[in-house]
């Protein structure tokens, strides 16, 4: 691990795509993971079996991020479980597509709900410890829709863009406490939520990206876990994207 020590990490949305990879990556460099899931608590399972065939620590905790109190007793469990959390991943979202002139306001709320306010309970409820223990590292994942929109994605974009505003106001009041926070934004990645997508739509979205290709969850990761080093101490406040050239 190149000198940094076991820590106490949460990944929202740590079930499967993204969050899983990042889970599994964590705790393969010795981190101490609790696997938040909302709906899918095999898939959570799954992954904590699969960290601790590898020698690895981890738990499941359940609930909701946008829900305040469920999101706080998901990360009480954490807690109790591995100490106060010193790494954090809000990687859990959601997507529910539609044009503005068609969209309920039920869509707009629950995808801002997760995206969004699941990202600032999270935050809120575990930087009073990192200020106290003076580390930490916050990672959160973003979308390059945040960077540019897309058309019928206009609550997904709001809720991806606000992220990035957010990360780095806080990026700015914890820069002195040795506490990071940074936004990994991928583009179009392999994942449950992308294999809705219908052909068309598929070859549409090729034509944005100069690799050609959509990305896999574990190119991502690494990105994230990286930014969760002592390597990565000086940077903070940052936007990485992960997107094969989409947003050039």
């Amino acid at each position: 691990m190149s000198g940094n020590i076991p820590r106490s990490a949460l990944v929202t949305g740590g079930s499967r795509g993204i969050g899983r990879a990042t889970a599994i990556r964590l705790a393969a460099n010795g981190h101490r993971v609790a696997v938040n899931y909302n709906s899918h608590p095999e898939e959570a399972i799954a992954v904590v079996e699969e960290i601790r065939a590898g020698g690895g620590t981890a738990i499941a905790v359940g609930g909701s991020v946008a829900n305040k109190e469920t999101a706080v007793a998901m990360i009480d469990a954490a807690v109790e479980a591995h100490g106060p959390i010193e790494i954090l991943i809000n990687n859990a979202g959601v997507i529910s597509d539609s044009l503005l002139m068609r969209m309920k306001d039920d869509q707009f709320e629950h995808t801002m709900g997760v995206n969004m306010y699941g990202t600032y309970y999270c935050t809120h409820k575990v930087i009073t410890g990192m200020i106290k223990g003076r580390w930490g590292r916050i990672v959160n994942v973003s979308s390059v829709v945040g960077m540019r929109g897309n058309i019928g994605q206009s609550n997904y974009s709001a809720s991806k863009a606000a992220v990035l505003g957010f990360t780095q106001s806080i990026a700015k009041e914890v820069a002195t406490r040795g506490i990071t926070v940074n936004v990994v934004a991928p583009g179009y990645i392999t994942t449950a939520t992308s294999a809705d997508i219908s052909d068309k739509q598929r070859d549409t979205v090729m034509t944005w990206i100069p690799q050609g290709r959509f990305g896999e969850p574990d190119e991502v990761a690494p990105t994230i876990v990286f930014l969760t080093t002592d390597e990565a101490q000086y940077i903070t406040g940052d936007i990485i994207r992960v997107d094969g050239g989409m947003a050039i």
